[in-house]
């Protein structure tokens, strides 16, 4: 049975002279003990929860883990909280593992010193340990950080002795199992007949390959490391084609004490450096705690035996090896609940233990056989969250909240009211319609700030401020609306023209999505440039949706490095062809060149009568794609932006532009439809205020609901990727709010705003390229990465007026798209 809440630790050990307290016997101070390791779950929080997981595996994990970024960026604060509060809940200690989104030699003293003050803040009441594990798998090849012992080094020395005072705090270094090592050179790694290189050639015969040390170069010293921790998976694809297996008798073993034989090599056992011993090395000689994050590869794609038999045989090893009389060294045993992807972003890899329900029952029975410690293993606090001194709640919330309608009723009222505003309504007649390139220019600069991503002021209206709309949303929907609107009277007599036009413009958006996927991979070969930021995604939530966001990181160009080698892998090319890779802030391309393709057929049904078609053609594709959420396309906008739902967006502003004059007439005559789309758009942006993670400290939030109430709310009915209800209503409403507020008082808004929006809405294409070589420049200079809110505002500031004047020149405009 599963050892009891808390019931291995003993009161009162000691440390042994010199050596970390953590490092007593295996771990006592965290509820493990010899034999008896503390289960724990690094799980993939965008799509789970500690209270979920442990209801899958009936068991409550003593260790909870999570990815942090170093330095911390503003914007996953709120995630981390949550993150600390869950554990809290569970009486879990907290695992957190800290990814260096900077160079290793910009990780100081005074860097350190403020990311552990700042999380240090961030776990104030949190009763269990924070186990910071400084960016693992260092002597692999497919982190940024891997391979350089040199640079890694005295980064985790400055980060261990940033939190030297701080007696909650355990150390983990934590290298990847040595089979298959060096694996595929880092390019950063050090060239040989260079000082960096002879250390990574520990046996000096001038060639750095499995006959080398996988740990040693990169070991900090015993005096930071308070437990060894190893990466071990059940893996037999050596990095290549998805294939499926079950673990061989003793495997975990081997992989520990680096017996196991190379799954990419030729399947010679690694030399015999001594080194290779992981457990013997640094947890038995050494006397360190051992942490094991383990999980066994399953592709869902690949055949071959079932996922049942994969992870349950490999779990029940692993359990068993742990146990009394083995490796009890082992003081805590962590899976990694997560999905991945392989081959180019063909196959998928599913790491989970308890997605399917089977393998989570037989995982559950194991634990309850094990000699596992199960959670708690810590005092339980509710609450720690806690709530924002920004939150306004009760009276404050109220009058907030009615001070917000009396604005909108008095916006209402004046120009029925008030005879001089009769002089303020839009009155241009011309077929370019400057009301929608105003929004359009609100759209694109709410993409800007959000993609751009530094902590500012900006934030404070351009996310999720004005409803449960992005600016991704209104862009993709006034995109259809302009098109509508300009080829739609031509739609009707020269239909081969229109679809001329539109693929001959789909071609070069298309060419240009290709130059910006490649460009960027090679930006990426630099050692010096900071690319991470257009190469990966670290999920940050979308709006209110809290957990949704909890700091999952993808590698956006995974496979891509195929390009360099000879023979060039035969799924490379297709690849990217079909837009796998890319820059996630440049993604939505993909979807704008599909609707630019097909626009011309839903062109040709409307100047036939055929709206009603269109209409229920479209919703029902939304439908089936919002039920069923599969994929038409491999490409890489799918993730964000699914075909068969977002479709509904373009296609109804097709629709909106090309009747755009009857259905100005119609409102016109019908005000009580747009008195009610207001007041829908008012009671969602005052639904959007008790969102409860906060853009910065300046930030203020409607405490109208619980936390928990307004997440389930939002991602039943108000989630970005698929598009839900509430979302799309929100977002068509707020359009016949935004075009009838924007009729009325057109003269003076134009006049303090349009000279800036109009511009950069006439040219959204051209802005949403060069931002992302803006995007580039900003992760490239220092100061603005440290999250000052002050000086980050005024570079947004910089940022929109250098592509307002790039617009106005028309700086490139025969080259790039506008």
């Amino acid at each position: 049975m599963a050892a009891p809440a808390g019931s291995t630790a003993q009161a009162g050990s000691t440390a042994q002279a010199g050596v970390p307290a953590s490092n007593t016997a295996a771990g006592e101070d965290l509820g493990a003990a010899p034999g008896k390791p503390l289960l724990g779950a690094v799980l993939e929080w965008g799509e789970d929860d500690a209270a979920g997981f442990a209801a899958r595996l009936q068991a409550t994990p003593a260790v909870l883990g999570h990815d942090a970024s170093f330095p911390i960026k503003a914007a996953e604060k709120a995630y981390l909280r949550e993150f600390l509060a869950q554990s809290a809940s569970s009486g879990a200690h907290a695992l957190l593992t800290v990814n260096p989104t900077v160079s290793l030699t910009d990780v100081n003293a005074a860097a350190a010193g403020d990311f552990a003050g700042q999380l240090e803040e961030l776990a104030q009441g949190f009763p269990g340990k924070l186990l910071i594990r400084f960016a693992p798998d260092m002597n692999s090849s497919w982190v940024s950080w891997g391979q350089q012992p040199g640079a890694y080094v005295p980064a985790y020395r400055a980060v261990a002795q940033a939190f030297a005072a701080e007696s909650n705090v355990v150390m983990v270094w934590q290298p990847f199992q040595g089979r298959d090592y060096p694996f595929t050179r880092n390019r950063s790694a050090p060239a040989p007949g260079t000082a960096g290189f002879a250390v990574l050639d520990t046996n000096s015969d001038g060639v750095w390959n499995g006959s080398d040390a996988p740990y040693a170069p990169y070991y900090p010293g015993d005096d930071v490391v308070d437990w060894a921790g190893l990466t071990a998976l059940h893996d037999d694809t050596g990095g290549g084609a998805a294939v499926n297996t079950l673990s061989k008798d003793g495997e975990l073993a081997a992989l520990l004490d680096g017996t196991a034989q190379g799954a990419a090599s030729a399947g010679d056992a690694p030399a015999d450096t001594g080194d290779s011993d992981f457990y013997e090395s640094y947890a038995v000689q050494r006397e360190k705690p051992l942490l094991l994050q383990t999980a066994a590869y399953y592709s869902p794609s690949a055949g071959g035996p079932s996922e049942n038999d994969i992870k349950t045989g490999w779990w029940r090893q692993v359990l068993g090896d742990a146990g009394q009389g083995k490796l009890d060294r082992i003081a805590a045993v962590v899976w990694d609940e997560k999905t991945d992807v392989g081959d180019a972003g063909n196959t998928i890899i599913d790491w989970r233990l308890t997605r399917n329900a089977d393998v989570a029952a037989a995982a559950g029975a194991a634990v309850k056989e094990s000699t596992l410690t199960t959670g708690p293993v810590t005092a339980t606090v509710q609450g720690l969250g806690g709530s924002s001194g920004n939150t306004l709640a009760g009276v404050p919330a109220a009058i907030m909240a009615a001070t917000l309608l009396a604005a909108a009723v008095l916006l209402w009222l004046v120009p029925v009211r008030l005879r001089t505003a009769a002089n303020w309504a839009y009155s241009d007649k011309s077929s370019r319609d400057a009301r929608v390139d105003l929004m359009r220019g609100v759209a694109i600069l709410f993409v800007v700030v959000n993609h751009v991503g530094m902590t500012s002021f900006f934030q404070l209206l351009t996310q999720e401020t004005i409803g449960f709309v992005s600016g991704a949303e209104l862009f993709v929907l006034l995109s259809g609306l302009v098109l509508g609107m300009v080829y739609g009277p031509k739609a009707q007599d020269n239909i081969g023209l229109v679809a001329e036009k539109t693929g001959r413009r789909a071609g070069k958006l298309y060419v240009t999505a290709l130059a910006v996927v490649v460009l960027v991979f090679l930006l990426s070969l630099i050692p010096a440039f900071n690319s991470e930021v257009l190469t990966t995604f670290t999920d940050q939530g979308t709006g209110g949706a809290g957990r949704s966001g909890a700091g999952r990181t993808y590698d956006l160009y995974t496979g891509m490095q195929g390009l360099l080698q000879f023979p060039v892998s035969g799924a490379v090319i297709p690849a990217v062809l079909l837009l796998q890779f890319g820059p996630w802030q440049f993604n939505v391309m993909g979807l704008y060149v599909i609707m630019l393709l097909v626009s011309p057929l839903i062109l040709l049904a409307l100047a036939r009568g055929k709206v009603l078609w269109v209409l229920l053609g479209t919703t029902a594709l939304y439908v089936a794609g919002t039920v069923f959420r599969f994929r038409l396309l491999p490409s890489q906008f799918e993730d964000s932006f699914p075909l068969l739902v977002w479709q509904v967006l373009f296609v109804l502003g097709l629709v909106g532009g090309y009747h755009r004059r009857r259905i100005v007439v119609w409102l016109s005559g019908h005000r009580w439809v747009v008195g009610v789309c207001a007041a829908i758009t008012v009671a969602f942006a005052l639904m959007s205020w008790g969102n409860p993670y906060l853009a910065n400290e300046f930030d203020v939030r409607l405490a109208l609901t619980s936390d928990a109430g307004y997440r389930a709310v939002y991602d039943q009915f108000f989630g970005r990727t698929y598009l839900e209800p509430g979302r799309l209503l929100n977002v068509l409403t707020l359009l016949v709010t935004a075009y009838a507020l924007l009729t009325a008082y057109w003269k003076p808004i134009e006049r303090a705003v349009g000279w800036l929006l109009i511009p950069l809405g006439q040219a959204t294409l051209y802005v949403f390229i060069m931002h992302v070589v803006l995007i580039a420049v900003v992760a490239n200079i220092p100061a603005l990465q440290q999250g000052n809110i002050w000086l980050n505002t005024a570079a947004y500031a910089l940022i929109v007026a250098l592509l307002w004047v790039m617009v106005r020149t028309r700086f490139l405009f025969r080259i790039i798209p506008t």
